[in-house]
């Protein structure tokens, strides 16, 4: 695991960027603190932060061929390298360490750009061939590594994170309004666009090459799911939870491959419990357990986790959040997140992972559950929704959105007037728009309402709502179900889940992996029928099934919960003198960005709890505290 950067200067010129280099080297350490390399070869030079994880000694990068004509910088883990190893040295490749990273060489000296087809891992890698000239980005399948990239001043700038491309004094601090927009929305921003103008982030499953000649990025995997429409194979629904239990079961033991110690990311939730006790089966070694617990009782998960731990026999360890720990993160937070992204449940997952780092460097975890086996409350809401609209429009109006507007503000998690409130809001839209409107934060009116009338028109929404709709389309299936999850695939996974996970982990420098997003468990998700992901109201069925006899009744059974914290409570109480820090009239009239007034209304709606404005504040407020970091201090 590593964090790297580089620049391919594009113009001709060869300016002494040794400063420059450094500098976005630096911006990364957290990411690899135990040793740095960095190259620079005529029109290329690459740098990298090292977090040693598999061949301790001989791991370093970059990493070159025999001929030291081809470089390569790279970030993540390749699971099957050993046996991509046996594979290309019986096609003649000699090695000279135990590194997966020396695997990707020569794969490419052995595939050329077909190279990333034969990697099982997460990845970004950059890669420098001499020969021809060029210089190769390629980002994992999933986009659980990130890879950000730009094009300045003669010269192609990329790195792990948009801080290293500001280091490098090449990329100017634009702020991109129509990313602004699909942040208020999402809560992200999704690839290929950035916070900061004329930054992309390369998308996942893509290729991209940039020599002289030109720019070229395709597309070599892609996420498919038109053939789970039927059942395959021909003894039904046992047949598939047989070989979903072991194709997860190989994935997991996978990923623990390490020479340091590795842990568990335990939420008591049934995906991270599922990963939990798989690794219990795949050693005789015990499993340490990580997870975290609040006062408030609506969101605090940590009975089941010391049930799933005390069932397993792992070692557990538990650490306790309180606002105070949350007002001391966020300075950081916001620091490691250097484009606005408004999940609260980063903080938790930050305190974790650097709870987890005091003893081990790399932890598994249950990300990817939800998004590809339909664990979210959402989907119930899709099928629900064709039933609410049969309603006669006059009775919902007088009857239904008139008691929904009367009932108090509830600050506890998930309770029945926010989720009646925002199933009403999205009941009428199409379905692509209605899944992003029931978990997004701000649309429509509602947002155009929040900005400034000079930046309302800069966020291009018309563009944002077509881009939304081309997702659905572009996943070929005709199940509305999967349409559904191929979106969240595209857009919540990369662009939320994984984002959070990374850049929380990799703060602490603690090594995440993700088994359930594994690539042979991918190709197998694309195969496992609809009908086994939900079945009535039943989310994640075939994922319950698989798990029967493994874990207690009560995990297997309990209703999801999502990683969060008491956001709605704390912005009246713990945090209320920081939002008004940065949500003030003066404030915010001085930077031009958000309507005054309308934030008032939002804060005092809130204060008073008429209505439970948590996800519009804490959105608006973090990117605030983000403008602060990355633009008025730069």
């Amino acid at each position: 695991m590593c964090g790297i950067a580089g620049i391919l200067r594009l113009d001709g010129r060869r300016p002494d960027d040794r400063a420059a280099l450094r500098a976005m080297g630096e911006s990364l350490i957290h990411r690899g603190p135990d040793g740095h390399g960095s190259l620079i070869r005529g029109p290329v030079r690459l740098t990298m932060r090292r977090l040693s994880i598999i061949d301790l000694e001989g791991g370093d990068q970059p990493m070159s061929n025999e001929a030291d004509t081809v470089h390569v910088v790279f970030n993540g883990e390749i699971y099957n390298f050993v046996e991509l190893r046996e594979s290309l040295v019986a096609c003649g490749h000699q090695f000279r360490t135990r590194s997966d990273t020396e695997t990707i060489v020569h794969a490419y000296e052995q595939w050329g750009d077909d190279f990333v087809s034969h990697l099982n891992g997460m990845f970004a890698i950059a890669l420098w061939d001499e020969v021809r000239a060029r210089l190769v980005l390629a980002r994992d399948r999933a986009g659980i590594k990130p890879l950000y990239y730009a094009h300045a001043n003669g010269a192609l700038v990329f790195g792990s994170e948009l801080k290293a491309l500001l280091k490098s004094g090449l990329v100017p601090r634009e702020l991109d309004f129509r990313a602004l927009g699909q942040y208020l929305s999402l809560e992200y921003i999704p690839a290929p666009a950035s916070i900061m103008r004329g930054v992309r982030k390369l998308r996942p499953g893509h290729v991209l090459t940039s020599s002289t000649t030109g720019v070229c990025e395709r597309s070599y995997w892609d996420l498919s799911l038109a053939q789970s429409e039927s059942d395959p194979l021909p003894g039904g629904a046992a047949d598939h939870i047989h070989a979903f239990r072991d194709v997860l079961r190989r994935a997991v033991k996978q990923e623990m491959v390490s020479d340091v110690p590795v842990g568990v990311l335990l939420s008591g939730g049934i995906d991270s419990s599922t990963v939990a006790a798989l690794m219990t089966q795949a050693t005789d070694e015990p499993i340490r357990s990580f997870s975290v617990s609040f006062a408030e009782r609506s969101f605090d998960e940590s009975r089941y986790a010391r049930i799933v731990a005390a069932h397993l026999g792992t070692r557990h360890h538990e650490l306790r959040v309180t606002p105070a720990d949350l007002i001391e993160a966020l300075p950081t937070i916001t620091s490691i997140v250097d484009e606005p992204f408004a999940d609260p449940s980063i903080v938790p997952t930050y305190l974790v992972s650097r709870f987890a780092r005091e003893r081990v460097k790399v932890a598994l975890g249950g990300d990817g559950g939800d998004e590809m086996l339909a664990g979210y409350s959402t989907l119930q809401a899709h099928r629900l929704a064709p039933l609410y609209r049969m309603l006669p429009a006059p009775f919902r109006r007088a009857v239904v959105e008139r008691a929904a507007a009367k009932l108090p503000a509830s600050p506890h998690y998930m309770a029945f007037d926010f989720l009646l409130r925002r199933f009403i809001q999205g009941a009428d839209a199409p379905s692509w728009h209605q899944h992003q409107m029931w978990t997004g934060a701000l649309y429509g009116e509602s947002k155009a309402a929040v900005l400034h009338p000079d930046v309302r028109g800069a966020t291009d929404d018309g563009k944002f709502e077509a881009a939304l709709a081309e997702t659905a389309v572009a996943s070929g299936a005709e199940h509305p179900l999967n349409r559904i999850l191929y979106q969240d695939f595209k857009l919540y996974l990369e662009g939320d889940i994984l984002a959070k996970t990374d850049r929380a982990s990799m703060a602490t420098s603690l090594e995440t992996r993700v088994p359930f997003l594994n690539l042979d468990m991918l190709e197998h998700l694309e195969r496992v029928p609809v009908t086994l992901k939900l079945r009535g109201l039943t989310r994640k069925y075939i994922l319950r099934k698989a798990v029967k006899g493994l874990l207690p009744a009560s995990i297997i059974t309990r209703r999801k919960r999502g990683f969060g914290i008491p956001v709605a409570a704390w912005l009246n109480e713990d945090l209320r003198s920081l939002v008004y820090e940065y949500l003030n009239e003066a404030r915010l009239k001085r930077e031009g960005v958000f309507d005054p007034a309308e934030v008032a209304t939002l804060l005092d709606q809130h204060a008073r709890r008429t209505r439970n404005n948590a996800k519009a504040i804490w959105t608006i407020m973090m990117f605030q505290m983000w403008r602060e970091r990355w633009l008025d201090d730069a």
